[in-house]
């Protein structure tokens, strides 16, 4: 029988890492980001039941306004949280979304096993390596201070790319099906990142951006 009931661990706390964890610490000596890369977050079990779920979702290619122009974003989405939570970029007002079942365990899941509290994720499709995300930092005002933002991959490897803001300064996180990135307080303040065009890359690659926002912001 199949389905989380059954040892999938979604929402069941862990004792320690038992995955493959690369954590990027903050350094005095050297420039690198706040983060931590956890390998393999989720089996393959729970991305196939991810992965499932998401084909229901009511992905939308959006359009901003750049300069007074309107252009589609190179990538399709969705914005699941709880009420209140809406989202608000670029002049654009989304509504939340109710949590689907898959992706209301993975929120659990992040909060047993890492203590990430988060109210609302953004759900990204990159069709192939020709859709992409460009440079920014993910520091809206309405996102609670201090607080983590977690980025979990499904699908094709993509190369995501962080850059210092004084120095420029890179670096690359090639993150596979079923990483977790982990941002920390500071990662917004002081790094930009962007997923840049791979035109190698012929799967689609599925982004979960969860974030903890303030309910009700802009009223």
């Amino acid at each position: 029988m199949t389905g989380f009931q059954h040892g999938l661990d979604f929402g069941e706390p862990q004792s320690g890492f038992t995955q493959d964890t690369v954590v990027v610490p903050t350094a005095m000596n050297q420039i690198s980001p706040p983060v931590t890369w956890i390998k393999g977050f989720l089996s393959p079990k729970q991305q196939q039941l991810l992965m499932m779920e998401v084909e229901q979702y009511p992905l939308d290619r959006v359009a901003i306004e750049v300069y007074g122009k309107q252009h589609f974003i190179p990538r399709t989405q969705a914005w699941f949280g709880d009420l209140g939570c809406d989202y608000h970029y670029s002049k654009l007002h989304i509504t939340a979304l109710a949590w689907p079942k898959v992706l209301s365990r993975l929120r659990a899941k992040l909060r047993n096993d890492h203590q990430i509290d988060s109210n609302s994720v953004l759900v990204n499709r990159y069709a192939d390596g020709r859709d992409c995300m460009g440079w920014h930092s993910d520091d809206e005002p309405e996102i609670v201070t201090g607080s983590a933002i977690a980025s979990i991959t499904l699908g094709a490897c993509r190369d995501f790319v962080v850059r210092h803001k004084p120095t420029q300064t890179k670096v690359t996180f090639p993150l596979a099906s079923g990483d977790l990135l982990i941002m920390h307080p500071g990662m917004q303040q002081h790094w930009q990142h962007a997923l840049p065009k791979r035109l190698k890359v012929t799967e689609p690659r599925i982004n979960f951006t969860f974030r903890h926002i303030i309910p009700n912001y802009y009223g």
